[in-house]
């Protein structure tokens, strides 16, 4: 038996998004530039797909560019607005001390060409806090970019909040919402955003393909040159069925999105009521708002590469944190931002749902981590020390 509990890595295809997709990959596989009519097929349905996706987001079809992803949005999205600032002696920018690794480095490579760059806290419960940006904005700040929602711990953050105080102060204000979108309500107007990145396959869409929502008004330089694809702003033959299959996804996850989160909070919910009483167990951020489908949690004394080993060997698929990171040694930087200890960061769990998981897979997911938790710290002298302290 296999478990999958890694959706916010990455989702199954849907049925829904697959058979959208095979007319464009079989029949209608024109090349949308194309003046004949099997081109223009093809452009027919990239066109409505964008429709889709602006109705989706209550956005306008020409807010909507396409992308070959998250990383690629939320990188078009930070350094237009970076360049623009530029021109206006405004070198300032504002972002969360745990955002994806897709901004921070993005601003890294900004602070090395004299941008300066301020980092918020998000304390314990893993929430920005607006007054933290209405007091960080200067005279000289070109952009703010808060999450929606953290890949790792599934916190949802004020995002309408900050919105308008960046409304208020006239700075433009991106959102990273590759884990929220089809998982939560978004809409764009209503959240006061500029710029909002989103990614199909977190939501049962194609790997490859992404949106950046641009605010109409709103400058955007091209980060690929080449062809005057997207409103010369991203060149590249369009990515035909990956844009419909994004499309078909994100329409489904929005029409089912009630039903399906009380169904993913109902398995979450049963997994955290499962180990919250596993002794020196941390269930990390505020759970009040948080995404129904994800759970992080802290175990002292074992480390978390050796629990998902573990658990991957018991058919559980399950991270201890972003996947773009799952190659590093170093401890979860969104934990460290939140205040874990580094010793507790290091014994990280992260488990994310759909809609396909079950209750019945919680519960084994449930019985799997106590016997593993057990066995792990039956041999780490960390614990062994942990227990010497208690007793001491």
């Amino acid at each position: 038996m296999i478990i999958y509990a890694d959706n916010a890595a990455t989702t199954k295809l849907s049925d829904t998004a697959l058979n959208s997709m095979l007319p464009l990959m079989r029949e209608d596989y024109g090349n949308p530039s194309s003046l004949h009519h099997v081109g223009q097929c093809a452009k027919e349905y990239t066109e409505n797909a964008r429709m889709t996706i602006a109705e989706c987001l209550n956005a306008l079809p020409n807010e909507i560019y396409f992308t070959s992803g998250g990383s690629e949005a939320d990188n078009q999205a930070i350094l237009s607005a970076a360049k623009n600032g530029e021109r206006k002696g405004k070198k300032h920018i504002i972002s969360s001390k745990f955002e994806h690794h897709a901004v921070l480095h993005t601003l890294d490579k900004l602070k090395k060409e004299g941008f300066d760059i301020t980092l918020v806290d998000v304390y314990s419960d893993g929430v920005v806090h607006p007054e933290d940006i209405k007091n960080a904005i200067r005279e000289d700040t070109c952009l703010v970019t808060i999450m929606t929602a953290n890949n790792e711990v599934g916190t949802i953050q004020p995002i309408k909040e900050i919105g308008e105080i960046c409304r208020e102060k006239g700075v433009l204000f991106h959102t990273d919402a590759v884990q929220a979108v089809g998982h939560i309500p978004v809409d764009v107007k209503e959240m006061n955003v500029d710029m909002l990145s989103l990614s199909a396959h977190k939501f049962h869409g194609p790997k490859g393909i992404g949106v950046l929502y641009v605010r109409k008004g709103v400058i955007l330089n091209s980060l690929i040159n080449g062809g005057t694809q997207e409103r010369g702003k991203r060149a590249g033959t369009e990515y035909t069925y990956g844009i419909v299959g994004l499309a078909a996804a994100l329409k489904e996850a929005v029409d089912k999105l009630d039903e399906n989160s009380k169904k993913i909070s109902a398995v979450r919910d049963r997994i955290i009521d499962g180990v919250k009483n596993i002794e020196r167990c941390h269930i990390n951020g505020n759970l009040e708002h948080h995404l129904p489908g994800t759970v992080n949690m802290c175990f002292e004394g074992i480390e978390g590469e050796s629990l998902i080993l573990l658990l991957d060997q018991s058919g559980i698929c399950a991270s201890s944190g972003s996947a773009c990171t799952s190659g590093s040694l170093d401890p979860s930087h969104v934990l460290l931002a939140m205040g874990v200890p580094i010793e507790n960061a290091h014994g990280s769990l992260r488990l994310s749902f759909s809609e396909y998981n079950t209750v019945d897979e919680a519960d084994f997911i449930v019985e799997k981590i106590i016997e593993t938790v057990d066995y792990l710290r039956s041999i780490s002298p960390v614990w062994e020390q942990i227990k010497k302290q208690e007793n001491a």
